[in-house]
C-alpha cells in the first residue's frame, strides 16, 4: 500500500537567469512502513523536499498524495488540519514546550485537536522511548537524547500515515545518535510506521529499507540500503 506519492514536484526560487530549481521534477513512492533515508549536502534541496512533502511549504508545480489525499488540493484550513493529524515531525531541535512535563508534551497534538489521548498507548510509547519514569520531568530536566526521544513520541501519538525527521540527530552525541536511529527503525517494523528522514550521514542512512540521494535538486533513488 502507497503512504506517499510524489509526482513531477518542482520548487523554483526566483525567475529567469537567477532561476534556483530547488526541487526539479521529483518522482517517488513510499509503501507502508518503509523506513526511507535521503541524503544529500546542504543545499541540495533535501530540506526543501521535506518541507513541501510535509505541506509546510508550497511547491512550484507538481503533486503530492498522502494516504491516498492530494494535500495542494486542500484549503489552507484543512491542509493544517490534515497535517496535524496525519503527519508527524521530528525536528533537529527538538522543538519542545518548555512548560509541558515529558506527557504533556507527547500529547499536545491531541489535545490541539480536542481528542483524548489514548493512555494505554501513551504509556507504551512512555515504555518502548525509555521515558516512563520521566514523565513528569520538563524539557530542561532532560539530556538532550531524552528530549528527542520525547519529540519522538510526539510525532507518533497522532498514529500519523507519514513521520518526517530533519536531521534528527544533529544536535546529539554518537551514542544518542544511534539510539535514535535504533528506535526509528523499530517504530518501523514494530508499529508499521512510515518514515522519511534526511540526514547528511551516509551511516545512519544506511539503517532505512532504501536510500536516495539528493544532488540539484534532483533526486536519485540508490535502491535498498546495505544494513
Amino acid at each position: 500500500m502507497k503512504i506517499l506519492e510524489v509526482h513531477d514536484l518542482c520548487k523554483t526560487y526566483g525567475t529567469g537567469e537567477t532561476a534556483v530549481h530547488a526541487l526539479n521534477h521529483i518522482n517517488f513512492s513510499v509503501q507502508k512502513g518503509e523506513f526511507i533515508a535521503i541524503v544529500g549536502e546542504s543545499g541540495s534541496g533535501k530540506s526543501t523536499l521535506l518541507n513541501v512533502v510535509g505541506a509546510l511549504d508550497n511547491p512550484t508545480s507538481g503533486s503530492v498524495i498522502i494516504d491516498g489525499k492530494e494535500i495542494f488540493s486542500m484549503s489552507e484550513k484543512k491542509l493544517t488540519v490534515f497535517r496535524r493529524q496525519h503527519i508527524g515531525f521530528i525536528f533537529q531541535s527538538f522543538n519542545l514546550i518548555p512548560e509541558l512535563n515529558v506527557e504533556q508534551n507527547i500529547t499536545f497534538p491531541l489535545l490541539l485537536d480536542y481528542r483524548k489521548p489514548d493512555m494505554k498507548y501513551v504509556n507504551e510509547l512512555l515504555n518502548v522511548l525509555g521515558l516512563a519514569d520521566r514523565r513528569t520531568h520538563l524539557p530542561s530536566q532532560l539530556s538532550g537524547g531524552q528530549q528527542q526521544r520525547v519529540a519522538i513520541g510526539r510525532a507518533l501519538v497522532t498514529r500519523p500515515a507519514l513521520i518526517m525527521a530533519d536531521e534528527p540527530t544533529g544536535n546529539l552525541d554518537s551514542k544518542n545518535s544511534q539510539e535514535v536511529i535504533a528506535l526509528l527503525q523499530s517504530m518501523s517494523a514494530n508499529y508499521q510506521q512510515t518514515i522519511l528522514m534526511i540526514t547528511h550521514n551516509e551511516n545512519h542512512a544506511s539503517a532505512a529499507d532504501r536510500v536516495f540521494r539528493m544532488s540539484d535538486g534532483i533526486l536519485k533513488d540508490l535502491g535498498v540500503s546495505s544494513k
